[in-house]
């Protein structure tokens, strides 16, 4: 049984390298900003990795008294579509880590 402890200390040393490479990668997407839009660009909002609305802006000529309610659709659109974004990012960030390994797809 000699040389069995190396390999399992082997292994802790890349799991520790591992995770130190994700927690990095993680607190990266948290600095990036990400943009959705909706209405050809009359609203967008951006987030960041860690899927934090950071902006919303909104072009005046979108801006209806009489119809609020498509205003609010095209928020909630450009929010989606920002998150939706950040999670395409995030799977694509952290996706290299898991590659790799029999996780369960569930972690991230």
């Amino acid at each position: 049984m000699r040389g069995g402890m190396g390999n399992m200390q082997n292994m802790m040393k890349q799991m520790q390298k591992m995770q130190k490479q994700m927690a990095e990668a993680q607190e990266e997407l948290g600095e990036k900003k990400i943009e959705g839009s909706a209405g050809g660009g009359m609203v967008t909002v951006v987030v960041t990795g860690h899927k934090e609305i950071v902006e919303v802006n909104i072009k005046p000529e979108v801006v209806d008294p009489e119809d609020i309610e498509m205003l609010q659709d095209l928020v909630l659109a450009a929010t989606n579509d920002a998150l939706k974004n950040a999670d395409e990012l995030t799977n694509k960030t952290m996706g290299q880590f898991t590659k790799g390994m029999n996780l369960p797809g569930g972690m991230f």
